[in-house]
């Protein structure tokens, strides 16, 4: 059990590590070298091309500014000057709704930790039962603070219970205000959005199979005859998987021509020359340009082979299509009404946004759905209770005090005074953070074998296994791991009747163990949040033995968007200790409101420089976040009604079965009234949205708009180059072009049920797969291949550090 000493020397390890990271950020982010790693979205979005230096070689690393040291840290009232619409502009309304959470907590816990600590730990401190049971249990300073010092049948546990209202209440209107909000919030940002794909595409999936038709064709035949006034046209799915693992292959030889090409540029008088065996490390020194020329040419052939077949064979046409429509209203009313008869079939529901679709998923059968969803359940059920032994060994060094009483041969050990203290304070909550570390990744893994389309459900259906594995190891493994090594001398020694008061007891003992971690995860995690140590020396390292071009440059600064498999279920941890805590042992508020005062003002700065925005879901995440918290709160209240009834506090126990229920009608009032928002499209809006639209779309120029919106990435620029000069001179490309239709393959069509008529418009030759990959291809009569090419970069990039 740590001590309050213990706890010392872990605030005072933690605090000297958060300055020592926040101060390293401070002199790093003044850098010229370091730009692109602390200023990552503003070169994403084109605002700023090169660092700020001052000249000369020196001056393109080092900052050799001396007026900037002076003002190293005016970027703490700079993260607080742009307003909340200003940050819906620059970063979305889903960053921004995130970092009303961390406000939210400084809102609920702020008065309630005011409220608490003048009332409850006097209230607990006057009893001092602990110093009677202290030959039993092992007990120090802080569970003296906490409802367990207080003695049993007291009449003080009334002032706990009415708390206890008070605080729910208090959260409850807190809830309900931000829930308010937010919802306002989704529904202006919707409504202020200009024509987007996804508000006229939606997503059918388990298209029933015919032996007459095409997958494309019985989505034309249907959604002609059950939609005729409002469908426009659909995008068939295909299985690209495979050509799109030989597009990747194809374009690192494309980037290691880059290099050589690029080099040769800047040493004219040299050509560049590698083996032409495995890995270049063997064989015959051939010309390197030439060398990967060659194995272009034939990776070029594999592809058009491979495409020709993708397209093609019906096995590679998946049972699914985005559909889109003349409307909104009319996009609307198929995605929330049911199709068909069959239930099972004809399944529709809102395409993601474009850039938010995983496209690898889309190839799965819907039918197998199902059976990987049942089998990553048990797997994430078995992940969860395995995990519980690294947390008992991590509980075990918490109670170094109680093991010593069972093992007396570690009494030497805990004995030495620093090494106690820092075994105890400090790193339990390393540990224990230090196992948590791969999980997210891990979980993130087992959400896409469960087969989601978008990245923001795959996200969100992660953070829901983290925040489960949390609910059950962090915090209820700690209390049951601690209790039962921490009492099990006094089990051993006391009658069976007296086993629930001591667990009773123990619960708010562990408050200790949550202190420490929440100093070493929610202080000196966050001020690592800031310093970025990691992308810092994975970009050092890529520009070392990586970065050969512009292209390369760009990839290694890229930064994503916020973490939120792993962000949001740690907040909700902070929310149900805080929460469990506040009536039990309120001397933990205090830390809690460090880290969400501290946390708020480090991701707001992250969020207007460094993250880069993925994908825009409107915030879709709140539901979840209001859920979970009301789920802190009937833990909470549970909790406290099992402590209660081991201090035989008959009389004022039993008013506290009421709040679990009043908390359950609370949430279910607020999903009727704000989650519809979240989850459906109101017609109304949908209707007033279109009429907006002035002057009206024609259907011609919206489905020009929609047709490749939903193309597979791959596939997005094969309306051919040589359309180009067909739009220039027709009757001289006529005979070009039809010649070279009839040498490449097909190219993915758009199908349309409006009458066909001539458009001039013609895909743009560049999409991104993924925020790794960005493709660009051309055609060549001449040659009669298809060319996969990067946009050419004629900067060169050796060794640069």
């Amino acid at each position: 059990m740590a001590t309050l000493g213990d706890i010392g020397v872990s605030a005072l390890i933690n605090i000297l590590t958060t300055f020592a990271f926040l101060l390293a950020f401070a002199l790093l982010r003044i850098q010229p070298i370091n730009d692109r790693v602390y200023f990552s979205k503003w070169y994403m979005e084109g605002k700023r091309t090169t660092p700020r230096g001052w000249g000369g070689v020196v001056g393109r690393y080092v900052n050799l500014n001396i007026k900037t040291y002076l003002t190293f840290l005016n970027w703490m009232p700079g993260a607080l000057k742009m307003s909340e619409a200003e940050l819906i502009s620059h970063a979305g309304l889903d960053s921004v709704v995130f970092l009303r959470i961390y406000a939210l907590g400084l809102k609920i816990f702020g008065p309630i930790a005011i409220v608490a600590l003048l009332i409850l730990i006097p209230v607990n401190v006057s009893d001092g039962i602990l110093f009677f049971l202290r030959r039993d249990l092992v007990v120090n300073d802080i569970d003296k603070l906490s409802i367990s010092n207080v003695r049993p049948r007291s009449s003080k546990f009334f002032i706990h219970i009415a708390l206890e209202y008070l605080f729910t209440f208090w959260i409850c209107y807190m809830l309900y205000k931000e829930y308010d909000i937010v919802a306002s919030m989704r529904t202006n940002f919707l409504a202020s959005r200009g024509r987007c794909a996804e508000q006229f595409t939606v997503l059918v999936r388990n298209i029933p199979k015919s032996l007459e038709r095409s997958v494309s064709d019985s989505v034309d035949a249907f959604f002609s005859r059950n939609h005729p006034d409002h469908y426009l046209c659909h995008q068939a799915v295909y299985n690209a998987n495979k050509f799109a693992k030989l597009v990747k292959k194809r374009n690192r030889l494309r980037n290691w021509l880059d290099y050589n090409q690029l080099k040769f540029e800047r040493h004219p008088h040299k050509r560049p020359r590698r083996k032409n065996g495995l890995f270049g490390l063997f064989g015959k020194k051939v010309d390197s340009i030439d060398y990967y020329q060659e194995q272009i040419k034939c990776f070029d052939k594999k592809l058009t082979t491979e495409r020709q077949e993708t397209l093609k064979d019906p096995k590679y046409v998946t049972p699914a299509a985005f559909v889109s429509f003349n409307s909104r209203w009319g996009a609307a009313v198929c995605a929330q009404t049911q199709q068909s008869k069959n239930p099972t079939l004809w399944l529709t529901e809102w395409a993601p946004e474009p850039r938010d679709v995983y496209w690898k998923n889309l190839a799965i059968p819907f039918v197998s759905l199902s059976i990987r969803r049942l089998l990553i359940s048990v797997a994430v059920f078995a992940l969860i209770f395995f995990y519980m032994i690294p947390i008992a060994f991590v509980q075990s060094l918490a109670n170094l005090e109680g093991l010593e009483r069972v093992a007396p041969f570690l009494r030497p050990l805990v004995e030495w005074g620093f090494i106690k203290s820092f075994l105890q304070g400090f790193l339990p909550g390393l540990t224990l953070k230090i196992f948590l570390y791969f999980l997210p990744a891990f979980l993130m893994v087992m959400s896409k074998i469960e087969g989601y389309i978008a990245t923001s459900e795959l996200q969100r259906r992660t953070a829901a296994k983290y925040y489960f594995f949390m609910l059950v190891n962090v915090f209820l493994g700690s209390l049951v791991t601690g209790t039962a090594f921490q009492q099990l001398d006094a089990f051993l020694h006391q009658s069976a009747t007296q086993i629930p008061r001591t667990i009773g007891v123990s619960i708010p003992m562990k408050a200790t163990f949550f202190i420490t971690y929440i100093m070493v995860d929610g202080w000196a995690g966050i001020a690592g949040e800031i310093l970025r140590l990691k992308e810092l020396a994975i970009f050092y390292f890529k520009n070392m033995f990586i970065v050969k071009t512009d292209r390369d440059l760009e990839k290694a600064t890229e930064p994503g968007g916020v973490n939120l498999p792993e962000a949001l279920p740690s907040l909700q941890l902070y929310y149900l200790l805080g929460i469990v805590y506040m009536v039990v042992t309120p001397i933990l508020l205090p830390f809690i409101l460090i880290f969400f005062a501290f946390a708020f003002f480090v991701y707001r700065h992250q969020v207007i420089n460094v993250y880069h925005q993925e994908y825009e879901s409107a915030a879709a995440f709140w539901p979840h976040v209001h859920s979970r918290i009301i789920a802190s709160l009937i833990i909470s209240q549970l909790l406290l009604l099992g402590l209660l009834s081991t201090k035989s506090a008959a009389n004022s126990t039993p008013l506290l079965i009421l709040l679990p229920v009043l908390s359950l009608i609370f949430h279910n009032y607020c999903k009727n009234r704000f989650e519809p928002a979240f989850r459906r499209y109101p017609l109304e809006e949908a209707m007033s949205k279109d009429k907006q639209d002035q002057p009206p779309e024609s259907d011609i120029n919206l489905k020009s708009y929609l047709s490749d919106a939903y193309l597979h990435p791959i596939f997005r620029s094969f309306e051919e180059v040589e359309l180009v000069e067909v739009r220039v001179d027709k009757n001289q490309t006529q005979a070009t072009a039809k010649a070279a239709t009839e040498l490449s393959s097909p190219s993915p069509q758009s199908y349309n049920h409006q009458d066909e008529q001539p458009s001039t418009f013609y895909q743009h030759c560049e999409s991104e797969p993924s925020p790794t990959m960005v493709y660009q291809y051309e055609f060549e009569p001449e040659s009669n291949v298809y060319r996969f090419d990067y946009e050419q970069h004629y900067q060169y990039y050796g060794n640069r550090y």
